[in-house]
């Protein structure tokens, strides 16, 4: 089998006894890679990777303006003794997001390169793997589709099984509600236990429960009474791990304490009651700093702990470390909040213009889920017929999108309970108007 993703016709080895092909362990060979719409296309109104449109907030001791002229901040980065290995510990980002988040301890806290290196150690922690990809053990994580496709990439590379759960999608089950504990994209709990117990019969054992909330690409919060069914079920003796990579986007501009909407629906909540529970979140999304590669888990202290035990020294670079401390002072985190309420709005904004636009049966259908995340779901129709998703149009509009406007969603078509959905990150008031404008004019040319 060929590598994946290298180009054909390439030359002999040498030496020549040598086969890379044969030295890779097969399930490896066999990765499909995750993608993005940026392999592609990446240039124009980038609305297709969910990253802060409004940029970082981190404000500036040189200026009030966190996006100033970058000269003082090069100069600040080179003062910093790069020398040196980072800390370990980072102690004071740990106390600073223990402090905001509401947390027992810092010591609840674990830092890593972005969140997707916390859900690979929890992998290669708590589950076996197997000895190929024929036989992939009887120890496995469960996911809930349609939902991150990293989960199951970790789980590929380190030769692990998956059991697939999916979220409630059809019709009939969610009856037209969109998101809370029974509607669209909730979390199927009774049929989560059957799929655990079935795998127990046949001598299997489910090690790691992954929940994204909200969920990528549904944006919807699994409701916290399902997550605490599950951590109590006595049957499921595992790690409990919920994805809040977007949890800073729940509720709406007009909530008086933005905070405090997250600490009631984020799972964080639970940590200091449930041992079984990790919650990972990122600097990448609300605190618009993608490009620094920080993630963090929050789980109890044995958990950390073996979690720190595992990871590569020094993971957490100094540019970055430096970086997060300073996203975390009182300046900064105002200026947060500042952006995250601005993007809530920008939402609220584009969501009902995306309705208004389903009106007029241009093909802009239903926007499905409980947006609770920085970007929306909205199906593309058939032409003619404002009823029926169309996955084929859906890819056309993408790829026009981006081809000849130079505008960047994500085609989510081929997801579970997706038919027909192009994901749009929310962008600014500029990009969003650009957006639906370009959209209207890649419906009439499809």
């Amino acid at each position: 089998m060929p590598i994946l993703g290298l180009p054909p016709n390439q030359p002999d080895p040498y030496p020549a006894h040598f086969s890379i092909e044969s030295a890779i362990r097969p399930n490896i060979l066999a990765l499909h890679p995750y993608r993005c719409a940026r392999d592609d296309y990446s240039e124009g109104i980038l609305l297709d990777a969910n990253e802060n449109s409004l940029g970082h907030s981190i404000v500036s001791s040189s200026s009030s303006s966190p996006n100033a002229d970058g000269t003082a901040a090069i100069e600040e980065t080179l003062a910093l003794p790069l020398h040196r290995y980072p800390s370990p510990v980072h102690l004071p980002i740990k106390e600073r997001i223990a402090a905001l988040r509401a947390l027992p301890s810092p010591e609840n806290v674990f830092l890593g390169v972005g969140s997707d290196e916390v859900l690979d150690l929890l992998i290669r922690v708590f589950v076996k793997p197997g000895i190929s990809a024929d036989d992939r053990g009887n120890e496995k994580i469960l996911i809930t589709p349609p939902t991150y496709g990293m989960y199951g990439v970790c789980a590929q590379v380190n030769d692990v099984g998956v059991v697939k759960v999916p979220l409630r999608v059809k019709e009939e089950e969610v009856n037209g509600r969109e998101g809370g504990k029974d509607g669209r994209f909730s979390l199927d709990v009774e049929a989560l236990k059957k799929a655990v117990l079935k795998e127990k019969e046949l001598g299997n054992t489910v090690k790691v429960i992954f929940l994204c909330s909200p969920g990528n690409p549904t944006g919807t919060l699994i409701d916290l009474d399902s997550v605490k069914e599950v951590l109590e079920w006595e049957e499921f003796k595992g790690i409990v791990l919920v994805d809040e990579a977007y949890i800073d986007f729940v509720g709406s501009a007009e909530d008086s304490d933005p905070d405090a909407e997250v600490r009631k629906a984020s799972a964080g909540s639970l940590i200091g009651k449930y041992d079984n529970l990790v919650v990972t979140q990122t600097f990448s999304k609300g605190f618009g700093l993608a490009g620094i590669r920080l993630g963090i888990a929050l789980a109890s202290l044995p958990v950390v702990q073996i979690l720190s035990n595992t990871k590569a020294p020094y993971n957490v670079s100094v540019p970055t470390a430096h970086l997060a401390e300073k996203a975390l002072t009182p300046e900064s985190l105002e200026f947060w909040r500042s952006n995250v309420r601005t993007l809530k709005a920008n939402r609220a904004s584009l969501i009902s213009s995306l309705r208004s636009l389903a009106e007029t049966a241009s093909g802009v259908g239903p926007i499905i889920g409980s947006n609770d995340a920085n970007f929306i779901l909205v199906r593309i129709m058939q032409k003619g017929d404002n009823t029926k998703a169309d996955s084929d149009r859906a890819q056309k509009v993408y790829k026009y999108l981006a081809e000849q406007v130079g505008v960047v969603v994500r085609y989510r078509g081929n997801e579970l309970g997706c038919e027909g959905c192009l994901r749009v990150t929310i962008g600014t008031e500029e990009e969003n108007s650009e957006v639906l404008k370009r959209l209207v004019e890649a419906l009439e040319k499809n």
